[in-house]
């Protein structure tokens, strides 16, 4: 399973969450605390969930299954296309066309006319073409280019969705959320973890941040589809298993073990903690940012 340290999830600065006023409260259990008004985010909370959404996309990609990466914002454009292509998974990472996923017959016809487009590109049947028919294909097959590149080998729904920012995703989240698709995205102190099912606490708008969540996801997926070649080797595998076991075990116990420390005294102090985790649906937003 694809790991990650608190070293790393500290120089990438996921622990920076939005000001203060602009919160939701219903991310409360979340936050370590607050300094110079920023919203500390509690990174003993993000390993853990990161380790639990790991271990759910490694297991779904060695069952055959693929997850949709997603990630429309500027930051995330380029993370995202690259680590998908590297899993051999789908994306979106310009623009999310309302109903892709519920209106998805609808949409297999836009990515069928481009297959056809960059076939006509390729076969020759351009050149039987005038230049102005060839100059109007092509900037049709720009602008399919643009919005569906991702998911043209995509040949049904995805079993999953990877989203960097579920607010600003929020129609993504909708739409998945209206099929029983699971997500699993990476959440700031601004948006709403309800309507998530896999939960990543982290700052989802820094680039390091961003990149190192999706490469380790991408990792994860890539973990899993090798798991679905290696099937035909079980039994060999079979004999070599408890040594493997074994080593795992102990790792993990380790790295977890050294991934424990003390967040203020790591991030140099002055962090005013955050009180008592309580029911944030319980009081209203204006008193939960008095008492933070």
């Amino acid at each position: 399973m694809a790991t990650i340290t608190m070293k790393e999830l500290l120089e990438a600065g996921v622990h920076f969450g939005h000001q203060t006023k602009r919160w939701n409260p219903k991310m409360k259990e979340y936050i370590f605390g607050e300094r110079n008004g920023i919203y500390i985010i509690d990174l003993q909370k993000t390993l853990k969930m990161f380790k639990d959404a790991s271990k759910y996309v490694t297991d779904l990609c060695a069952s055959g299954k693929t997850i949709l990466f997603v990630g429309t914002k500027r930051q995330a454009q380029d993370a995202i296309a690259e680590e998908a292509n590297r899993a051999g998974m789908p994306y979106i990472n310009q623009r999310w066309l309302g109903g892709l996923l519920t209106n998805w017959v609808t949409v297999q016809k836009s990515v069928k006319r481009l297959q056809e487009l960059d076939e006509m590109a390729t076969d020759g049947r351009y050149e039987l073409l005038t230049k102005k028919e060839v100059i109007k294909l092509e900037r049709e097959r720009k602008h399919l280019q643009a919005n569906l590149a991702g998911i043209k080998n995509m040949k049904r729904l995805p079993d999953a969705l990877f989203i960097v920012d579920s607010n600003n995703e929020a129609i993504a989240v909708k739409e998945a959320r209206k099929l029983g698709i699971p997500v699993v995205a990476v959440v700031d102190t601004n948006c709403d973890p309800t309507v998530v099912d896999y939960v990543i606490p982290g700052n989802d708008d820094a680039l390091r941040a961003i990149r190192l969540f999706t490469s380790k996801i991408s990792d994860s997926a890539v973990e899993g589809v090798n798991l679905v070649g290696d099937k035909q080797f079980e039994q060999v595998a079979e004999a070599e298993a408890p040594v493997e076991t074994s080593n795992i075990e102990v790792t993990g116990e380790g790295e977890e073990a050294g991934d424990v420390v003390d967040l203020e005294a790591a991030l140099g102090g002055g962090i005013r903690k955050a009180p008592g985790v309580v029911s944030a649906l319980d009081e209203e937003p204006e008193t939960a940012e008095t008492a933070l």
